[in-house]
């Protein structure tokens, strides 16, 4: 496997990312439950009906400036379900500019315990000719009892492929084009209060993988890793849940855990016998009774062993369930066996009436450089700013727009509909 200077890896480097990790880990354990007394916003409470409502978003605004004749219906204040859905015209680096659809579909409840239920989709026809539909949903049954979790997608894709490990080149002119479908699908029971475990089924299959590679002396890393044209991964998932975040659109404090297990095998008509698994935590601080002010957390811990994983599966920057991991590099622009991953973000109110927010945040990723497993390459950085737009007051939706810095002049604008993490 071919390696720019400065690509071997390190035991300092390994003891370096783990022990940040487990920093990480440490904090976010802590204080696992929501603090008491601090509003879960989403979970509408019942209010007196002469209590003015202060807060606005981006239909009061319609209300009061453009459409003065007309009113907010006032049953879109009671707890249920809240659409946000709307015609897009979007820019990520890896797609160019898209038009497409953005909805978020929540589901509310009086209930402060009550987990908010989400069903997002943001179907889109990008500039360089990419199809790309994906559905993501989280749901949850009265009480918690059942969380019903699925990500389904179907890309007809073309993606820049720099390689393998944290010091592949980004000069190289690699493509790699294919059609993917994602169908991974889990039911998880409440055995204790917030904890919960489940099983469910994944495959992730890749068809039609053309490679146009312009740069095979800077990088031949997928023809040397025999992805082949079509490759296939199915497997079971086993998965153990702890959150006490409440509203997955915008923590505003608690913590969620959750370890996915997933054995690929041949008998489900993998490829190969390959494992991973995901370990996914998550910590909000509210700095202050206000609300105002949060302080957040997140580690994510990607790893792949046993087989050999197909070189689209393996983790990669970006290619997490909402393709927000690594923001101010590319999606794909790193790749390996195995990924840990860190990220601080400082949220706050510019607002009174909630209407505009900011963010500064903070992020770091490393990965085993192939064909290394146990090694962990250089650390790679991002980070940037953010303006929060408040999109639905009652689910507390907000659309983010961060502009986020990575290593070697890498930079761009990346958009969200609800909270990166």
């Amino acid at each position: 496997m071919k390696k720019p200077n400065g690509g071997q890896s390190t035991n300092r480097n390994t003891n370096y990312a783990l022990f940040i990790s487990f920093c990480f880990f440490s904090i976010l354990s802590l204080n696992g439950r929501a603090q008491p007394g601090l509003t879960q916003p989403g979970n509408l409470e019942n209010k007196s009906a002469s209590a003015p409502d202060s807060s606005a978003d981006i239909w009061d605004v319609y209300f009061q400036f453009i459409n003065r004749k007309g009113h907010r219906p006032a049953e879109r204040a009671t707890a249920g379900f809240h659409p946000s859905v709307f015609p897009e015209l979007a820019y990520a680096l890896q797609t160019g500019f898209a038009v497409g659809m953005n909805a978020n579909l929540s589901f509310t409840s009086t209930n402060a315990d009550q987990n908010i239920s989400t069903i997002i989709t943001t179907p889109q026809y990008t500039q360089y000719k990419q199809l790309i539909v994906p559905v993501v949903t989280n749901i949850w049954t009265k009480n918690n009892h059942y969380n019903i979790v699925s990500d389904w997608r179907y890309y007809d894709y073309s993606a820049d492929n720099f390689g393998l490990g944290g010091s592949s080149p980004a000069t190289v002119d690699d493509r790699l084009l294919y059609t993917y479908l994602r169908l991974h699908q889990a039911i998880l029971r409440q055995i204790l209060p917030d904890f919960s475990v489940g099983v469910g089924y994944a495959l992730d299959y890749h068809w039609n993988i053309r490679d146009e590679n312009n740069t095979p002396d800077l990088n031949d890393d997928f023809k040397i890793y025999n992805s082949g044209t079509r490759t296939v991964s199915s497997g079971l998932l086993f998965s153990i849940q702890y959150s006490t975040r409440r509203n997955p659109n915008n923590p505003q404090n608690g913590f969620f855990g959750n370890v996915i297990v997933r054995p690929n095998m041949r008998w489900l008509g993998s490829d190969q016998n390959w494992q991973s698994v995901v370990a996914d935590f998550r910590k909000y601080i509210p700095l202050g009774e206000s609300g105002k002010h949060i302080l957040t957390f997140w580690n994510l811990n990607w790893l792949s062993f046993g087989g050999q994983a197909p070189y689209l599966d393996l983790p990669s920057t970006g290619w997490d369930t909402y393709s927000n991991l690594g923001r101010g590099y590319t999606q794909g622009r790193f790749r390996g066996r195995n990924l840990v991953y860190l990220e601080t973000e400082y949220r706050t109110t510019l607002l009174h009436n909630g209407l505009l927010g900011g963010v500064v945040f903070a992020n770091m990723q490393t990965y085993s450089d192939y064909p290394e497993t146990n090694h962990f390459g250089r650390l790679l950085p991002g980070g940037g700013i953010g303006l929060r737009i408040k999109v639905n007051k009652h689910s507390n939706l907000n659309l983010a727009i961060d502009y986020g810095f990575g290593i070697g002049g890498s930079q761009g604008l990346f958009l969200n509909l609800g909270e990166v993490f």
